[in-house]
């Protein structure tokens, strides 16, 4: 009975293994879908970068297998953890960084449906310049109306964003 039981311990611990060797792979793949400027930043060791860069390269699909499964060996050699906790990190950032847009493009769809979201806007944004965004809630209006090109609105946009983004200092 002893024996049995310490082969399925083995059989147990090789399985968890292969599952941590499948999960630091995986980890290694999200590191391809990053931009060359974001994997500077992680510090990555030179051979891993290097294989992750050789990744984007690539085009065969028997030869993007063989390169993921690489990475994924060379990432056994390191620890994951500043990894993973740079892409939370990172997709944290694009989660708020969303979310404020969203929070802009409401802002806009409010000013081009009513004159009183202005004057709550500029309660919010003191700093705002009330002059050029009624001009420009006013001239995107106008294009609305007559199906033009969305040029005002999306400089709306843009200057909300601008607007928005801005912490004036006490």
């Amino acid at each position: 009975m002893n024996a049995m039981q310490e082969e399925q311990e083995e059989w147990v611990s090789k399985t968890r293994k292969k599952k941590q060797m499948n999960e630091l792979q995986d980890l290694g793949m999200e590191l391809t879908r990053l931009s060359a400027e974001s994997l500077k930043k992680i510090g990555l060791p030179d051979d891993l970068y290097e294989a992750v860069r050789e990744y984007k390269k690539i085009t065969s699909n028997g030869a993007l297998k063989r390169q993921s499964q690489y990475i994924g060996r060379l990432m056994r050699d390191i620890d994951p953890e500043p990894i993973r906790a740079f892409l939370d990190r990172l997709k944290g950032d694009n989660q708020a960084h969303n979310a404020f847009l969203q929070r802009v493009e409401q802002e806009r769809s409010r000013l081009l449906e009513s004159d009183e979201a202005l004057t709550r806007f500029m309660e919010h944004y003191p700093h705002a310049d009330s002059g050029s965004l009624r001009t420009l809630i006013r001239n995107a209006r106008k294009e609305a109306e007559q199906s033009k090109p969305p040029k005002f609105f999306r400089q709306l946009y843009q200057v909300l964003k601008e607007t928005m983004s801005y912490v004036p200092q006490e």
